[in-house]
């Protein structure tokens, strides 16, 4: 597995399909190649245009994290992927892994070309308290080193059955996705920090074109979300996927990728 070194001495680890303009996928919670199926046949439909870039990020799987943790290191490795595979790309960032990818826009003007942000999970019902409130609650797994504690607090706080999560830890599947649970709280992080102050004012430089998605079967506030998001980036435009929820079919979500990117 090849693996690029970031700003701060971590490995990160990736693997390409593909040729063609660069695209790098920006993962989001608890997502990583070891328990992520839908994401490589996404990659293998795109890599028939472009040069598909998937990662492990900081902390997950293939992929190293120097603490302290900051949401600057990720962007530092997104921009580490960029200048060993080309010197620019487009991003295509899925849920908390949408809003650091407009973070690494927002930071890397002249390497990131575009951007498709795929239900990026700004809640506006949720207080900027609230927010940094349930960041401090995942740091303080992070600080126990309670990654299972982490993933259990974090699938019923996203709405799934107590009894659903119970079976779920009894499965094969749960070892590998507990073994990233920590790192919830990157992603808390993120999302706090993103919106915490006024997000037109953070967002204004973004002058690369953005596409927003969501999907009409997902979370009750994700088009509230994407509205959101949208009407605070200067170039974005918006589209809405019939039938998809949070995790998009591969085969529905190419076609807008492959349309937006070429």
């Amino acid at each position: 597995m090849p693996k690029v070194k970031s700003a701060d001495g971590s490995a990160i680890g990736y693997e390409t399909h593909g040729t063609g303009p660069l695209v790098i996928v920006v993962a989001g919670a608890t997502q990583y190649r070891a328990v992520d199926t839908d994401t490589p046949k996404l990659a293998d439909i795109l890599a028939r245009r472009f040069t598909v870039v998937l990662y492990d990020r900081r902390g997950r799987g293939g992929s190293g994290n120097t603490e302290p943790y900051a949401v600057n290191r990720e962007i530092e490795d997104i921009e580490a992927l960029i200048d060993a595979l080309g010197g620019s790309a487009m991003l295509y960032g899925m849920s908390s892994g949408a809003v650091l990818a407009l973070e690494a826009a927002a930071s890397l003007p002249r390497k990131v070309t575009r951007v498709i942000c795929y239900e990026p999970p700004i809640n506006t019902a949720q207080s900027k308290d609230d927010a940094f409130s349930d960041l401090a609650e995942m740091e303080a797994y992070k600080a126990r080193g309670d990654g299972a504690g982490a993933m259990e607090a974090f699938m019923l706080s996203v709405g799934t059955p107590p009894e659903h999560v119970e079976g779920f830890k009894q499965s094969p599947q749960w070892a590998a996705y507990a073994a990233v649970g920590t790192t919830i709280a990157h992603d808390f992080r993120i999302l706090a920090e993103a919106t915490k102050t006024d997000m037109k004012a953070r967002w204004r430089g973004i002058a690369q074109p953005v596409l927003v998605v969501n999907g009409d079967q997902s979370f009750d506030f994700m088009a509230a979300a994407a509205d959101t998001a949208a009407a605070s980036l200067p170039s974005a435009t918006r589209k809405t996927l019939p039938g998809q929820g949070h995790g998009p079919a591969p085969d529905s979500v190419a076609p807008v990728i492959i349309e937006f990117f070429s």
